[in-house]
């Protein structure tokens, strides 16, 4: 089979899950993309584009899979010439029906946030199938449209609901785990104290202000304890990152961005506890990363976490409000040794993409059928 994959904002991990397909796939598959900047500019304008390049190329596909980043029925009628009788795909790294805006944009206070919303939606109503990367992720998006639908005045259309639930169904982001778990040492190198990580974007809706909060307690205890930060700083991080870089100067391991994903799994590797406390989290990669290296999740108990442990160990591994992470946090900070003969890993080989890619190939077989 011949997929087109259309993403109109290539890089990070939309970029690595597009390029890590494209190589382990059965299919062959022909990427179209466009940077990844000015995403309001991409969902508007970006289907123009790619469109552009579609029939300049003149490409023959049997499948086009796109990103939820694609207005796709723009895309279609700008293609119709070639793409009316090609089957087509939306995969859901995330939508914007469900995602928590930022509190610096000024669009939610002009109410001009709804119409990127709109394109998720019409785009699914017009894709013969819909990809979600949790079921968490499918569930939220799918609870959400009637809501957002009876925003509107009149001719609501709820029926779309429905339609959409049809064709609708879970196909888990999968990760290039290999290279995570090839950068561990032959000897793992602990130290003293419990090393805690965090390794997700600087941004509001991965909630380091409660994160650091957690630790300020830990601090305010006598609870002693390393701190190893990645990610990169960007114009608008919260200001919590430079208060906590002085306040916790003296536990500190590494702080800021690594120039490899080599450096990046060093530092995992090096990391015991992972206390999670993100707003909002369609699937959790950087979660999952985590794992691979035998790093301990605490994390809140609601949004995709609870798909990636068994469910009996629910209770290990979730917590219920912020006096519960800061307590089982300091109790796992005292229990380390224990911690560290833990296999973690194994709970989430299953999103490695030697595992998972039979998944992505069946799924695609089947929408030609």
């Amino acid at each position: 089979m011949k997929i087109v994959l259309l993403e109109s904002f290539y890089g990070g991990s939309h970029e690595q899950w597009a390029r890590a397909l494209q190589a382990y796939s059965k299919h062959e598959i022909i990427i179209l993309s466009l940077p990844d900047k000015h995403w309001k500019w991409r969902m508007h304008g970006g289907a123009i584009s790619l469109a552009k390049k579609f029939l300049e190329q003149n490409l023959e596909a049997d499948l086009i899979l796109a990103s939820d980043m694609l207005d796709l029925n723009l895309f279609l009628s700008l293609t119709r010439s070639k793409s009316a009788s090609i089957k087509t795909a939306i995969y859901f790294h995330e939508n914007q029906l469900t995602y928590p805006w930022s509190p610096n944009d000024e669009d939610t206070k002009l109410k001009r946030d709804m119409h990127y919303a709109f394109i998720n939606v019409s785009s699914a109503l017009s894709a013969d199938k819909l990809f979600f990367n949790s079921a968490y992720h499918l569930n939220s998006f799918l609870n959400e449209v009637p809501n957002f639908l009876k925003v509107f005045p009149d001719f609501q259309e709820l029926w779309i609901e429905d339609e959409l639930k049809k064709k609708s169904e879970v196909l888990y982001l999968n990760l290039d785990l290999n290279e995570l778990i090839q950068a561990k040492p032959e000897q793992r190198i602990f130290h003293h104290r419990a090393v805690l990580l965090w390794n997700h974007r600087w941004e509001y809706d991965k909630n380091p202000e409660a994160f650091f909060q957690a630790l300020f307690e830990l601090q305010n205890r006598g609870v002693d304890f390393k701190l190893i930060v990645l990610g990169e700083e960007r114009k608008y991080s919260p200001q919590i990152f430079t208060e906590a870089k002085l306040k916790l100067a003296d536990k500190i391991l590494h702080w800021g961005f690594v120039n490899s994903r080599q450096e990046y799994a060093e530092l995992l590797w090096q990391a015991d506890i992972l206390p999670v406390c993100s707003i909002q989290d369609f699937f959790g990669a950087s979660v999952v990363e985590a794992m691979a290296c035998n790093v301990f999740p605490l994390l809140p108990h609601r949004l995709a976490y609870p798909e990636h442990l068994p469910a009996a160990y629910n209770e290990t591994f979730l917590y219920n409000n912020m006096e519960d992470l800061v307590n089982r946090l300091q109790r796992l900070i005292f229990d380390v040794s224990v911690l560290r003969k833990q296999d973690i890993q194994k709970w989430v080989m299953k999103y490695n993409w030697e595992q998972g890619i039979e998944a992505y190939d069946l799924a695609f077989d089947k929408i030609l059928r």
